[in-house]
């Protein structure tokens, strides 16, 4: 996946022309911030998980400060959190690690989550199909450009005020 077909899929949106391409890596929570000049707090990172059948994964946007609170997360999906290996994730989303978003994924292998711990920021980076960029959203915008089936409370971890 790249972020041609990225900024492909934004269109529909009218987003596209927000898509920022790094010189530099943006494959971590700190190098994106770096490269976008914000808080670590204000990307929005990718989190995949082996949903409990096997056969999809769910994909956890949280803010870059957030982690994954285990008795949350089995509370809600009622099973372990399996973080997936870099080759589920290519198979299920279709992006390389470090450029994961929840963009342009292959239908029916992926649903995706929107964690509360990005509600406190207007506005959130995250990645657009490559370890080389993100895309600046509000957060009602992130909910609808990536399908998101809703905004959940799994993470832990993370600052209450911006």
């Amino acid at each position: 996946m790249s972020v041609a077909i990225v900024r492909e899929y934004l269109k529909t949106f009218d987003k596209e022309k927000d898509v920022q391409e790094f010189e530099v890596s943006s494959a971590t929570v700190e190098l994106a911030a770096e490269a976008v000049g914000v808080i670590p707090a204000r990307i929005a990172k990718s989190l995949t998980f082996l949903a409990k059948d096997e056969s999809k994964c769910y994909m956890i946007l949280a803010a870059g400060d957030a982690k994954i609170d285990n008795s949350k997360y089995k509370q809600f999906f009622h099973c372990k959190a399996k973080m997936l290996t870099p080759e589920q994730v290519a198979e299920f989303t279709g992006h390389p690690i470090g450029g994961v978003c929840p963009f342009a994924l292959p239908e029916g292998k992926t649903d995706v989550y929107l964690d509360e711990s990005l509600k406190r920021f207007h506005t959130v980076f995250p990645a657009a199909g490559s370890a080389a960029s993100a895309v600046e959203m509000t957060c009602e915008e992130l909910a609808v450009c990536s399908g998101s089936l809703g905004w959940i409370d799994v993470c832990k971890g993370w600052q209450t005020a911006e």
